[in-house]
């Protein structure tokens, strides 16, 4: 596959999409970064901004087997990874798979569950594997998560532990929508009865396995200059000298950033990396990275400020 095709199988990912979901086409663009680029996804907004619809037809339109988690706290991390029951039939134990054995991942509101059981997705999100009982079993290539959580509510939630947040690639902020966006919404889905799904709306799947894979492979062939993967290093190094941060981000970051770059790219059509791309994907990759010194905190800074203010400090090649 080239990366026009590449290209060109994007661009159909997103008019399928476009088909259930009115908007967020910035969030669709940084799904497709890190589908090509291996990575997961943390949506953070308000109820009602079709979050869920979103994953559910980005799943549809790639034709990958999906799976959803409604993260609650009473649940455990045997009903994410599944359990090995005694068939008495046989005398033997038998994996039941849990959700976790999926293509594509929806954990949504994934703060409402305790740390031991957001624990569970870890080895899955870093490795694509998971261990049960002593035994390891591969997941998908393709494994890809896509959690929601609710930014609002401070009320039965457990912030996500540091080690958590950083498996996702990127942490996007889902808006409301514009005016006219909202009106287009209310025209197409105002008359119905609940929420409608993906295949009512005439959302199908335009791509495959196979396909993505060889999309992800087209990717790698990507260039990137010694002076862009200098950029990256100094830009993410410059988080843990930066007086309103407490922590910075980890050389995970660096690596991620440049893989996504890598996929912004072939998405734009490129087989090279410029510094556009890594100043446009550095506030997604890098907000949830970081800690906020306690002066940054009680001046009300943001982290996408702070990001900001480094991209416009660390000085880009030419």
């Amino acid at each position: 596959m080239t990366l026009e095709d590449v290209r060109a199988m994007a661009g159909a990912i997103r008019a399928e999409v476009a088909k259930a979901v009115v908007g967020q086409n910035e969030v669709v663009d940084h799904l497709l970064i890190a589908l090509l680029a291996g990575g997961h996804v943390l949506l953070e907004g308000p109820p009602g901004t079709a979050k869920t619809l979103l994953a559910q037809s980005f799943a549809r339109a790639l034709g990958l087997d999906f799976g959803r988690i409604q993260f609650t706290p009473d649940l455990m991390p045997g009903d994410i990874l599944g359990s090995n029951l005694f068939n008495f039939q046989t005398s033997q134990f038998t994996l039941t798979r849990g959700p976790i054995f999926h293509e594509l991942l929806l954990g949504d509101e994934i703060n409402r569950t305790p740390p031991k059981t957001q624990a569970a997705l870890l080895e899955a999100m870093q490795e694509r594997r998971v261990t049960l009982d002593g035994e390891t079993y591969a997941l998908s290539d393709r494994f890809m998560v896509v959690a929601t959580q609710n930014p609002i509510e401070s009320q039965g939630v457990y912030p996500l532990p540091e080690a958590q947040l950083d498996r996702f690639l990127f942490k996007l902020l889902v808006d409301y929508p514009s005016a006219e966006e909202e009106a287009r919404i209310v025209t197409r889905f105002g008359a119905g009865r609940g929420a409608p799904s993906p295949a009512a709306l005439g959302v199908s799947a335009v791509t495959g396995g196979e396909a993505i894979a060889a999309a992800v492979d087209a990717v790698t062939t990507v260039t990137m200059a010694e002076t862009v993967v200098d950029y990256i290093v100094r830009l993410v190094r410059a988080t843990r000298e930066s007086a309103d941060l407490a922590a910075g981000a980890s050389p995970r970051a660096a690596v991620v950033l440049a893989g996504a770059a890598r996929a912004r790219a072939a998405l734009d059509g490129r087989d090279y990396v410029i510094p556009d791309d890594v100043k446009a994907l550095a506030i997604a990759v890098l907000r949830h990275r970081m800690l906020l010194s306690p002066a940054a905190e009680i001046e009300g800074r943001a982290a996408e400020t702070i990001v900001a203010d480094l991209i416009q400090r660390t000085e880009a090649p030419r």
